[in-house]
């Protein structure tokens, strides 16, 4: 496999300096839970605001990200969004928990007016001793314990380069290490690797792009673990690729809205590679959802963490009577929303490929802007038209990233294969390409779909991961889908973290399989209970319950649909095929059925079937399940597919 974008990349560096013991708490109580009544974006309840100690009021809170720093504490979260300055000898090695091999460890670069620099080491040369001692069987982690050391001490390197073995004395010192760096690869590709958006970012971004913009034909941005940092980095960056537009929204406690906009042009017109993991997340998220949002390209890897809530930093600058020894409290203040009119809430950002995240860099390399001449090319219809050199791919460095990608294709996303004369575009399946080049077809199915009239959306659903089948791997369609595993096929699909609230009903046994989905989409507000304290888990889940629950999951998803709850007109609830369902009903089945229109203002209904021809009271098959599932958030283009 191509290990261009393979590996983590690991600099062996020691921090200049640690800690101080923190300092008495500046904040009091009262002034902080006058912020958090302020500012925070949803109702505070009182028991919060009467804690002895303003951590212990944010820890009753129970919001991860609404968090009081000492002054300390706040000086290393500054920093931490910020290129950082580190003592060693400014040498990126690939991240491995594997031994040494004999050849000696990979220098994956050497940064600029380090020591390695200034001694003469260069990308490609392989360490083989430090101080004498051999690296050859010993880990990473070893190896950095043996480089570490002093500002100013030294440290003999051994290296081999072109088959010839040297040793260089390096003096250890202070390195500025960037939060993000761009580098020329292939001649064609502009490679920005992002690991925090802080107060530098957008400006290496704009000097990434200026300086090699004329040689590229498609960027890929790496945003794998990058946990996020200040949102106007991130849409400022967002915004040299996509130009003028909307980059984020954001909604209050009190509904009123606000907007990171762009006004510029782009800086360049090529596509975006966007890749991404799990942790990838907050201000991550709002670079990811903007690009797909506008166009400007694709993301690869995993399904983003689901941080789609920001926050404000109160700290000296901002309020200095409260803040006069340089402490701060971060409040969460907001729910952010893509310029498309989804949050990432819970759910984070859906891939166009969803791949394992650490082999994402060698599918995104794969995949090219424009076709090379003289090769066998797949093309990709998916935003843009991406194009694969199957010349290229069949190698044997590349076949597993191919087989990879091809696994990841979607159902229906268009595909074409030139003529052999490379004259016209024809249309080719995947199990073609597959029998031609030698790869497996592994078509993401359940056993039993060919059941379902609506086989290709469960395809669509399983290869993105968010729905699954029984233990014996079957979907069984057509049966009647229960009020637990409604719960738990929302909770898997929005991608929920596990809740530690307390279980409100006693007919949910805490280590139910479903427990988790059933608090969690409680607390969500998205599911209730039947009464007494009961939920009553194993009862069919009827038509109008589940559009009682889909309706307002699309409100929490989507700005249009929470507009249109909103301003339901008054006379919505009298429309005729509404009459049969229950009064507590009508409002969601109105808002899935005829709160939005097409292109020619027409209703337009996410329902399989008319309103008024679904009967209310009937259980809701898995299969119908499913198709809502899937219509919602490919309306809402949640989901590329």
């Amino acid at each position: 496999m191509n290990s261009k974008f393979l590996s983590r990349l690991t600099a062996l560096f020691l921090t200049a300096a640690l800690l101080a013991a923190p300092a008495a708490q500046a904040l009091t109580t009262e002034q902080a839970a006058e912020l958090l009544d302020m500012l925070y974006i949803d109702q505070v309840p009182q028991e919060v605001l009467k804690k002895n100690t303003v951590k212990e009021m944010v820890a009753a809170l129970g919001d991860p990200y609404t968090e009081y720093f000492t002054p300390e504490e706040y000086a290393a979260f500054v920093a931490s969004m910020s290129d950082s300055s580190l003592v060693g000898i400014g040498v990126v090695f690939t991240n491995s928990a594997q031994p040494v091999s004999e050849e000696g460890l990979l220098i994956e670069q050497v940064l600029d007016g380090s020591p390695a620099a200034q001694g003469g080491l260069l990308a490609g040369d392989l360490i083989q001793a430090v101080d004498g001692q051999a690296v050859h069987g010993s880990t990473l982690d070893t190896i950095t314990e043996w480089i570490r050391g002093e500002i100013g001490s030294a440290v003999d390197i051994t290296y081999m380069r072109d088959g010839i073995r040297s040793t260089v004395t390096l003096t250890r010192a202070t390195v500025v290490v960037a939060a993000t760096n761009t580098e020329l690869i292939d001649g064609h590709i502009g490679y920005i690797r992002c690991t925090t958006f802080g107060e530098e970012t957008a400006g290496h971004f704009r000097d990434g792009i200026e300086q090699y913009g004329s040689q590229v034909d498609v960027w890929i941005v790496d945003l794998r673990s990058n946990l996020g940092g200040a949102t106007q980095a991130a849409t400022d960056a967002a915004g040299f690729f996509t130009g003028s537009g909307y980059m984020s929204i954001l909604r209050d406690g009190s509904d009123a809205y606000s907007a990171y906009y762009c006004e510029e042009d782009p800086l360049d017109i090529s596509p975006v590679i966007v890749l991404v993991d799990q942790y990838s997340a907050s201000s991550s998220e709002i670079f990811a959802s903007a690009i797909q949002s506008h166009g400007a390209g694709i993301v690869i890897g995993d399904r983003t963490f689901g941080k789609g809530v920001a926050q404000i930093v109160c700290d000296q600058s901002y309020m200095p009577d409260y803040f006069p020894d340089g402490d701060a409290i971060k409040i969460t203040t907001y729910r952010f929303f893509s310029p498309a009119g989804n949050t990432t809430d819970q759910i984070g950002v859906m891939p166009e490929f969803l791949v394992d995240p650490v082999y994402a860099g060698d599918v995104a390399y794969l995949i090219n802007s424009k076709p090379i001449p003289g090769h066998k090319t797949l093309r990709l219809d998916m935003t843009w038209r991406w194009f694969v050199d199957l010349d290229a791919a069949v190698t044997e460095e590349n076949r597993d990233a191919f087989q990879l990608l091809l696994d990841a294709i979607p159902q229906g996303t268009p595909l074409w294969r030139e003529t052999d004369d490379f004259t016209v575009w024809e249309p080719v399946d995947l199990s073609q390409i597959c029998e031609e080049f030698g790869f497996e077809y592994r078509p993401a199915q359940f056993p039993d779909q060919e059941l379902s009239n609506y086989s290709d959306i469960l395809s669509i659903l399983k290869t993105y991961d968010i729905i699954h089948g029984h233990e014996d791997g079957s979907f069984r369609p057509k049966d009647p889908m229960t009020r637990a595993e409604l719960c738990q096929l929302l909770y898997e699909a929005l991608n929920c973290k596990r809740t530690d609230r307390e279980n409100p009903y006693t007919d949910v046994p805490t280590d139910a399989w479903y427990a988790a989905a059933v608090t969690t989409l409680t607390n969500m507000g998205l599911v209730s209970g039947i009464g007494n304290g009961k939920f009553d888990p194993e009862a069919p889940i009827t038509h109008q319950e589940f559009f009682t629950v889909m309706g307002g999951l699309a409100c929490f998803l989507n700005m249009g649909f929470y507009g249109a709850a909103s301003q339901m007109p008054e006379d919505a609830l009298e429309f005729e095929p509404l009459a049969d369902y229950e009064n507590w009903a009508k409002p969601f089945v109105w808002l899935l059925s005829e709160s939005q229109t097409n292109l020619l203002g027409q209703p337009l209904s996410l329902l399989w079937d008319a309103a008024g021809s679904i009967p209310p009271a009937a259980a809701t098959t898995r299969e119908e399940a499913a198709w809502l599932l899937y219509t919602l958030l490919s309306y809402t283009e949640i989901l590329s597919a």
